[in-house]
């Protein structure tokens, strides 16, 4: 799965892991607003790493956590899900606006094929300085480059260069910062 190679998703290793997360996504979400500790150490216990500052509001949702790599100084905003089939790495002071969604699964065009379960995954990574506004949609294989921004409600469907600022649907750029 996380070498980019198709898979069997319905795998009952794959569901197990997935349910064990959905485990510790609910014990996070339930926590108390004002439990900042307690918030803290379940998120370090979802995420694979993450750097000191962190701060995700809750809801959160993810689906395995372990392929989820955030560094230092990380906000990010009410609604995120990350469906972490691949890794996602996020770099140093990034800002996630409220309701993104980052992808890395990937599933076959054809119906017959996407019913067997299979499907491959791409990974996401979002460099140092980064700022996703609210309701922005990143798509599986995407690499946002550092100190980029994107717009809020945008579908980023390639790579972002650094230091730009792209927005729609499909995400283009905007201008070079």
């Amino acid at each position: 799965m996380l070498r980019g190679e198709v898979y069997d998703a319905v795998h009952p290793e794959f569901i197990r892991r997935l349910y064990v997360n959905r485990e510790r996504i609910s014990r996070f979400n339930a926590l108390p607003a004002l439990d900042t500790a307690a918030i803290d150490a379940s998120l370090r216990e979802i995420l694979g790493a993450a750097g000191p500052g962190l701060h995700i509001n809750q809801p959160f949702r993810c689906d395995y956590g372990e392929n989820i790599r955030v560094g230092s100084n990380f906000f990010a905003n009410f609604n995120l899900t990350i469906l972490d089939e691949a890794l996602v790495t996020f770099g140093d002071n990034v800002f996630i606006g409220p309701n993104v969604s980052i992808y890395t699964a990937c599933h076959p065009l054809d119906p017959d094929e996407r019913r067997t379960g299979i499907e491959w995954a791409l990974p996401v990574t979002v460099g140092n300085d980064v700022w996703i506004g609210g309701s922005a949609t990143i798509l599986p294989g995407v690499t946002i480059g550092d100190g980029a921004v994107i717009g809020a409600g945008s579908v980023v469907t390639r790579d972002v260069p650094m230091r730009t600022v792209v927005a729609g649907n499909p995400a283009r750029i905007i201008r070079k910062l």
